[in-house]
């Protein structure tokens, strides 16, 4: 097995999306400033959506706007904004932005539910939008898709892996450098993850694919192991286990980034990540939401410290 795997944070965007507090713009500096210096390099920070279905992210523009004009301060960390179309994208650009999300599902019901598009039409955006992201910013620009509910949706119920394959094989072909295939309402398994994913590395490659686990229903981690046993090294995770999805209903949050790699720690995986220093902000984060931290590490952390 390796000896490496690249954590892709995710917490000041899909962890912060379905909270009902508000994190204010300073803030959201402060945190992604100490997940760098933790030693996180690839974040991502907001999302060019509308604001009134997702009120969290009102602030990107503002957010990546402010970061532009200090971007010396991120050294090597990649900064990643989600846009869902040409209109956010248009957004994105004008303020810096030059890693780019782009998000569909593997079911029309919950692509047209999130996005307000089919799966094929959403494809044909994100051709659009790649086109104009790479005339506008003489190509110095990095694209990454997401495939949600790949292993189960909401509305259409279990998800065969044939699906989820034809909708990563449509992005392999727009091309983008990376693809996250992700368990949006934790339903997958083990197993199910292995149906998806060993076809998926044999034909794009381990540089290309990356997972996304929600912990619903606690097999988060055991996904990821068996991710990890397939080959896969980037693995997406949150701060502190926060995250939720607004459109689906009872989706608990991301796997927390610190249960991630305390598991890597005791396998002899370098991820370059201070695992303390990142349970600390674990808990900072809590106290500015006003709730309780999920991530599993962190709570026997914090008990330890206390006794």
């Amino acid at each position: 097995m390796s000896t490496r795997v690249e954590v892709f944070e995710v917490g000041l965007r899909d962890g912060l999306q379905n909270e009902p507090r508000i994190l204010s713009t300073a803030d959201k500096i402060y945190f992604a400033r100490e997940l760098v210096a933790c030693g996180i390099r690839d974040l991502e920070l907001g999302a060019f959506v509308r604001p009134d279905r997702v009120p969290q992210m009102a602030d990107s523009g503002r957010l990546f706007a402010l970061i532009r004009s200090k971007r010396s301060d991120w050294g090597p960390a990649r900064l990643w904004s989600l846009v869902p179309n040409r209109v956010g994208l248009h957004r994105a650009l004008a303020v810096g932005s030059r890693n780019f999300a782009l998000f569909t599902a593997a079911t029309n019901g919950f692509a047209e539910k999130n996005i307000g598009m089919s799966i094929a039409k959403s494809l044909r955006e994100f051709q659009a939008v790649k086109q104009i992201a790479e005339e506008s910013a003489d190509g110095r620009v990095r694209f990454r898709g997401y495939v949600s509910t790949a292993f189960g949706c909401p509305i259409e119920g279990k998800v065969s892996s044939k699906k989820a394959l034809k909708v990563i094989e449509a992005l392999a072909k727009l091309p983008v450098d990376q693809i996250s295939i992700g368990d949006t309402i934790g339903v997958a398994d083990p197993r199910g993850v292995e149906a998806v994913l060993r076809p998926a590395l044999r034909e794009w490659g381990v540089s290309r694919i990356a997972v996304h686990f929600h912990d619903t229903r606690g097999t988060a981690l055991a996904n990821s192991l068996r991710a990890l046993d397939l080959g896969v090294r980037v693995i997406d995770s949150s701060l502190g286990g926060l995250g939720g999805c607004p459109f689906a209903p009872g989706a608990a949050g991301n796997l927390a980034t610190e249960d991630l790699i305390y598991m890597l720690n005791g396998m002899r995986i370098k991820t370059g990540i201070d695992l303390d220093s990142l349970a600390r902000l674990s808990l900072l984060m809590a106290k500015k939401l006003k709730r309780p931290i999920t991530s599993r590490y962190v709570q026997a952390w914090a008990k330890s410290k206390c006794e």
